[in-house]
């Protein structure tokens, strides 16, 4: 019997930065959701690529009717907001891990690639990224190498921010790049925090934003995902649930 893993997840992302002079990230609080056909996009209906700063996968799997990340209303840490609900599991023997980032989806490659961009433009630098999440984790029963050690062990939820000086978005091909955002000297700060055992309802995180040198970033790449090593799958159904939402989520300056 085929098994499959739902692994929901929001983000609470505050639309407003601290200092009005500082760069707005559009749709930052993720209320403004569309739906084309199937398929559900974290942008307006016939948004410029402007007003696109989130993107999934979930075009990639609208040929199967599903969607990985979808918007939430009722289970939102502040009332009147949204969530991203970010839906992982396996189908047909493919396990596709829920995730959401700053870029674009450029499509898939093969039964377990795609293409995508990572990053859009933000100059300035940030002292950190903060909200809310709610944690519940499965057991994982099915791993993928390197990852196999995880196997037995509790899923592991992930949020990361990462400021670049590229000159453009970051183009990765997942069916045949190993891009490692720490291996990247373009990369000047990357940081994350993980997941890794149940929350009671919804707690409040911080990531604080260590840079590796003084210069200003052009991109900035936001990303969730339900679970942090994308070839893990877990059971019982676990849930994560992060709503981005204006008085959610902060991102603070130096």
């Amino acid at each position: 019997m085929k098994r499959t893993l739902i692994l929901i997840t929001a983000i609470l992302l505050s639309a407003s930065l601290r200092a009005q002079d500082k760069p707005q990230l559009y749709n930052l609080n993720l209320d403004t959701w569309s739906k084309s056909g199937v398929t559900w996009n974290p942008y307006p209906k016939d948004a410029s690529a402007a007003r696109r700063t989130w993107d999934t996968a979930n075009k990639g799997m609208s040929i199967l009717g599903l969607n990985a990340v979808l918007p939430e209303e009722e289970h939102v840490a502040v009332k009147g907001g949204k969530a991203a609900k970010l839906v992982s599991k396996k189908v047909f023997g493919i396990f596709v891990a829920g995730s959401l980032f700053t870029g674009t989806f450029e499509g898939v490659v093969g039964t377990s690639g795609a293409k995508m961009k990572f990053g859009v433009p933000f100059k300035a630098r940030p002292k950190s990224l903060s909200g809310y999440a709610h944690y519940i984790p499965g057991t994982v029963n099915y791993a993928k190498a390197p990852h196999l050690s995880m196997k037995g062990k509790t899923d592991i939820g992930k949020v990361d921010v990462s400021l670049a000086a590229w000159s453009e978005p970051k183009f990765i091909n997942t069916g045949k790049d190993n891009f490692e955002m720490d291996g990247d000297p373009e990369v000047i700060a990357t940081d994350a925090v993980y997941f890794r055992k149940a929350t009671d309802g919804y707690v409040h995180f911080e990531i604080p934003i260590k840079y590796r040198d003084d210069r200003t970033p052009n991109y900035i790449v936001i990303t969730a995902a339900s679970s942090a090593f994308g070839f893990c799958a877990a059971s019982p159904m676990p849930m994560l649930m992060m709503t981005f939402s204006s008085r959610g989520i902060s991102i603070t300056f130096l």
